[in-house]
């Protein structure tokens, strides 16, 4: 029994630990974007370079994933707008047969965006390696983040934690409650383990040589 008493105790204060890094990872997340999450081309400030998170083309059940379209859509508004000048897409590309940023330049093409105008990062696996990446690899002190508002404040939260200057621009998001109510515990979940990456600071899964855009 007393053993069994042990378990239940050390079970709840694990418990209790997880929600409250959960918590605490989300009002920090919050804090921190407050005043640089823009949704209009006229109130954001000019980017010389806008950070493109990947996702993928596709959804679960092969249909179009409208988050992949929405950010596509997003991106080619604030390069007609005039307030970027070069697209950086960050995605991943770790199997064969699923290429994020090379399917993203495909559909910028399409959507008016020179591709001279484009660089691609096949090694953006999660959004903390795009973040240090974009500073790291490809030399960016300033940048514009764009993706659904959701992960563009996590996003603007490593940004602050690296010394990355960046503001974000917010892709629509879509109004199917069970594909927003999975994406929000993966986003809580998301935020909770960046809590740890902020306190290791580890390196991406790949840097490499710095590339100049």
């Amino acid at each position: 029994m007393k053993i069994k008493r042990i378990l239940l105790i050390a079970l709840v204060s694990l418990l209790l630990f997880g929600v409250t890094v959960t918590v605490v990872a989300n009002v920090r997340v919050n804090r921190s974007s407050g005043g640089r999450c823009y949704s209009t081309t006229d109130d954001i400030p000019y980017r010389r370079v806008a950070l493109l998170l990947g996702t993928s083309r596709l959804g679960r059940k092969g249909n179009p994933n409208p988050y992949f379209y929405n950010r596509i859509t997003a991106c080619a508004e604030l390069y007609r707008a005039g307030k970027v000048g070069k697209v950086l897409v960050s995605g991943d590309n770790s199997r064969k047969g699923y290429n994020e940023p090379e399917d993203m330049r495909q559909a910028l093409v399409e959507a008016g965006i020179p591709d001279s105008c484009i660089v691609l990062d096949f090694a953006g696996f999660r959004t903390y390696d795009s973040m240090v990446r974009a500073k790291r690899v490809f030399g960016l002190d300033s940048l514009t983040v764009i993706s659904q508002q959701w992960h563009n404040k996590r996003a603007l939260y490593i940004a602050n934690r690296i010394g990355l200057d960046a503001v974000a621009y917010n892709a629509a998001d879509i109004d199917f409650r069970a594909i927003k109510l999975r994406l929000t515990v993966r986003e809580w979940l998301a935020r909770t383990k960046m809590v740890f990456d902020m306190l290791f600071m580890p390196d991406p899964h790949f840097l490499g040589e710095q590339i100049a855009i």
